[in-house]
């Protein structure tokens, strides 16, 4: 055990996405655990309550997790990047409250969002806050032991993965506006949008724990490819899932929204002329969201839209496993194959 990790006993909440088993199998969690419950106790404000409210109970914390473990598979110390892999989850939260305020989602991880709960302008202001506390638990890492080179070179990445982040939110938005079926320039957005802070993760992990280039670079691909894969069984839970719980937002929201997710635009690949009508009219911004759902997903099943959107959600969480190849094994390298695998096995 690294130093500075402490291991004393923590009781894990039922509505928490934690479990005793989990805290022992992945190193650092119950740290990550008690610092992110924590993190804001010090800010007696209503901003503290928002980014409290935001933030606790936590969700899966698979960036975080992904950062502790790319430090560790290139010989790293976890102690050395905890505070990075907490700013990680702060980051991804702030996007969330954002993502929340720009789709109208009232519900988040089954309570109020945090600008339904608080108003949309100071929901704008705790994201923020949030934003600028990941860069804040970056310049931490230094005083954990992380060498200052390689915090500046996380920094690099992480400020890079934000920026595609926001790219892939605008690109979003022009393919909504444009009712693209365009399935290349989907992937693109997803990439973007949810691969980038994957791909930052593990970047981030591996500098600060003093990677090399290759291994930083296998990481990248392996975060891309993970991002993917997982956006992708999201999208599907919509049409599959039976409540909320597995993405933490509303399974309307996006054909509240009129996206065109990847199950909708192979659907309408392989769909009749009737069934191009039909999702036609389920994309009317006057049709209440409930029957639009069903509408598409008639159309959805009958196309096997589903099974294709699964086949390649499993392509390329295969291809982030094989991005691990170019790594030494270890047991970290072992559980980031899990991880990849378990993405895909979301979906039944």
């Amino acid at each position: 055990m690294s130093a500075g990790i402490q291991t004393d006993v923590i009781d894990f909440p039922a509505d928490s996405a934690f479990s005793a088993e989990r805290a022992d199998e992945e190193p650092g969690m119950r740290e990550l655990y008690e610092r992110l419950s924590t993190r804001w106790d010090a800010e007696d404000s209503l901003l503290g309550d928002m980014c409290r409210h935001a933030q606790v109970p936590m969700g899966k914390l698979f960036r975080p997790v992904l950062l502790l473990e790319s430090a560790l598979a290139v010989g790293g110390d976890i102690a050395h990047v905890l505070p990075a892999a907490v700013g990680t989850e702060s980051g991804h939260v702030a996007s969330l409250v954002h993502d929340d305020i720009i789709d109208n989602d009232l519900m988040r991880r089954g309570r109020p969002a945090v600008h339904a709960k608080f108003g949309a302008d100071n929901a704008i202001v705790a994201g923020d806050a949030m934003l600028f506390d990941l860069f804040r638990c970056l310049a931490e890492c230094r005083q954990a032991g992380a060498q200052d080179s390689r915090i500046v070179s996380a920094l690099e990445v992480v400020a890079k993965a934000g920026l595609e982040l926001c790219r892939g939110q605008s690109l979003e938005y022009e393919i909504t506006q444009g009712s693209s079926r365009d399935v290349d320039r989907y992937i693109l957005m997803i990439k973007l949008k949810t691969g980038a802070l994957f791909r930052g993760a593990c970047q981030a992990g591996a500098l600060l724990g003093g990677g090399g280039r290759q291994e930083i670079e296998a990481l990248g691909t392996y975060g891309d490819e993970l991002g993917i894969a997982f956006q992708m069984c999201d999208d599907l839970f919509a049409y599959t899932g039976d409540d909320d719980t597995a993405i933490g937002k509303s399974l309307l929201s996006d054909i509240r929204n009129k996206r065109m997710t990847l199950p909708v635009l192979l659907a309408y690949q392989q769909a009749d002329r009737d069934g191009e009508r039909l999702l036609d009219a389920a994309f009317d911004p006057e049709l209440d969201p409930a029957e639009a759902l069903a509408m598409v997903g008639t159309v959805i099943r009958r196309t096997g839209a589903v099974e294709a959107s699964r086949a390649m959600a499993l392509r390329h969480a295969s291809a982030a496993e094989r991005a691990l190849d170019a790594l030494v094994p270890t047991p970290s390298r072992h559980r980031m194959a899990h991880h990849a695998r378990m993405a895909v096995s979301r979906v039944s």
